[in-house]
């Protein structure tokens, strides 16, 4: 149901969008062909004489004479309007509902060599939107490497086995929340980066600061035969690791 919403929105953008640019055209900025075809041709040639000044002339400012059109047509603002409207609704629909990913794990693939091949789907993707959060169920605990975008990413260890040895975790975010729980008996080393921030890490807390980069590490971390290290980087966004 929310994925046909999510088409029927877009497909209303695509159709406004390309109504308003026939009505910009012909009847509101009829000289916008034009200008659009001159940047163009601009940028032609001058991609075709860059080894010269001249050609380096014609390509800069073709592109630049594009770019200034297209930012100044209503159409372009509509586009940027809608998007900014979708991202605000997606954000909002996440908060309430985070999406739980659950692992799928596929059987060892026959392989004609000595070396067998497991191909798992990790339980946290990367995800432009959106927020994400570990299964409420047990799992079977693999390595975190994802980019996320907009929205709030939960590790949960409550549910997991941990193996000997070192988890690692990384998490890069452009604005949302992260929140890690580990359990007591586990050390813990963390490294986290942010432009703006709060930071409760275990026993250190960090207010809301500027530019933060933190690294945190329990004392018996080197000496543990399970331990987990936790690399997190983001735009704007809290941090916080508890014990559970």
């Amino acid at each position: 149901m929310l994925n046909k919403m999510k088409d029927d929105y877009i497909s209303w953008i695509v159709l406004i969008g390309a109504l308003l640019l026939l009505l910009e055209v012909f009847f509101f900025n009829p000289g916008l062909i034009f200008s659009l075809f001159v940047s163009g041709a601009m940028v032609y040639f001058g991609r075709k004489m860059l080894h010269k000044m001249m050609g380096k002339m014609l390509f800069w400012g073709g592109l630049f004479f594009f770019i200034s059109c297209v930012i100044g047509m209503l159409t372009f603002r509509f586009f940027l309007l809608s998007v900014l409207i979708y991202i605000v609704i997606h954000f909002a629909q996440s908060k309430k509902k985070p999406a739980i990913i659950r692992p799928i794990i596929e059987e060892p693939a026959s392989s004609d060599g000595n070396e067998l091949l497991v191909n798992s789907m990790p339980y946290i993707k990367n995800s432009w939107l959106g927020s994400q959060k570990t299964p409420q169920q047990a799992y079977e605990w693999d390595d975190i490497n994802v980019l996320a975008g907009i929205g709030d990413t939960v590790i949960d260890f409550s549910y997991t086995v941990l193996p000997k040895g070192e988890a690692v975790i990384f998490i890069r975010n452009i604005v949302g929340n992260i929140k890690i729980f580990v359990p007591y008996d586990i050390e813990v080393n963390i490294h986290h980066t942010t432009l703006v921030g709060a930071a409760d890490l275990l026993e250190y807390h960090q207010g809301r600061s500027f530019n933060q980069q933190l690294v945190v590490k329990t004392p018996g971390y080197d000496g543990a035969d399970q331990k987990i290290k936790i690399f997190t980087s983001m735009l704007i966004g809290d941090i916080e690791v508890k014990r559970i």
